[in-house]
């Protein structure tokens, strides 16, 4: 069985990372890759944990899973990476945990608890989230200053990031409040407890009716790489790796960047 396992979850790596390959090659072309053909021994429930900023793209990709394998249902736990990465550490089951930063799969592989290497299958950018018609007038990241900011907690993706973009731009800012994932981030904004939040383009965009973006210089020397593995006490490893090959396939790569997330 564990021969078997393993078999599955390198073929899985093969067909994430080619997929990935083919969509963006040197050319700057796309390649046509379809997801895994349906399988008999793909079923049951499938348990994603997942960054709180793939929520809107990772939704719509269960539900295209469960089209692709009958019989199959995808769960989903959002929240904060480095949360995620402590319960997997804890014994939460899962099959498939996908991070917004290598520090928080770090913890996961150093704890052994991974079936094979993390691969880079998104990157995802920061933006200044503000209300519609930006009524402070902001233009970049000194602009944060005097002004109610809500930031990510330092230990979770959106947090470094942010804190790396805001040395760069050589401003100290003590934010309204430190959000435990890029959703809490978001919604101060939306519920007009703050001005600004420092969160990922994606968000923005997934929240376009209500927030706007600024764009910052600053935020090409954060940019964040998002990695996936299946997990090594997976308790549907068939499942998982066929979760990671569909993630390879040119329909999920249409969904992550229709939701604004780059290419790796």
């Amino acid at each position: 069985m564990r021969s078997v396992r393993r078999l599955l979850a390198a073929s899985a790596v093969l067909a994430l990372a080619a997929g990935l390959t083919a969509c963006s090659g040197s050319d700057g072309g796309s390649a046509s890759v379809g997801p895994a053909p349906s399988r008999p021994d793909v079923k049951g429930t499938v348990t994603v944990f997942a960054a709180a900023s793939l929520k809107e793209s990772f939704t719509e990709l269960g539900k295209r899973f469960e089209a692709a394998y009958p019989g199959t249902t995808v769960t989903f736990d959002f929240g904060g990476s480095s949360a995620l990465a402590r319960n997997i550490v804890s014994g939460a089951p899962a099959d498939v945990f996908a991070a917004a930063s290598p520090a928080t799969m770090k913890t996961v592989t150093d704890a052994k608890l991974t079936g094979g290497d993390p691969t880079v299958f998104a990157r995802n950018t920061l933006e200044i989230a503000v209300p519609k018609g930006n009524p402070k007038h902001i233009a970049g990241l000194k602009d944060l200053k005097g002004v109610k900011t809500a930031l990510c907690a330092e230990e979770v993706p959106c947090g470094a990031a942010a804190a790396t973009a805001l040395a760069a731009a050589g401003v100290e800012l003590t934010p309204a409040t430190y959000e435990q994932d890029v959703k809490g981030a978001l919604t101060k904004v939306e519920l007009g407890e703050v001005d600004a939040s420092l969160v990922y383009q994606t968000d923005v965009k997934a929240d376009s009716a209500k927030i706007e973006g600024v764009n910052f210089p600053e935020a090409a020397q954060a940019v964040n790489d998002y990695r996936i593995v299946h997990l090594a006490k997976a308790p549907n490893a068939n499942g998982a790796a066929a979760f990671l090959g569909y993630l390879g396939s040119a329909d999920a790569r249409r969904v992550l960047t229709d939701a604004g997330f780059q290419a790796p």
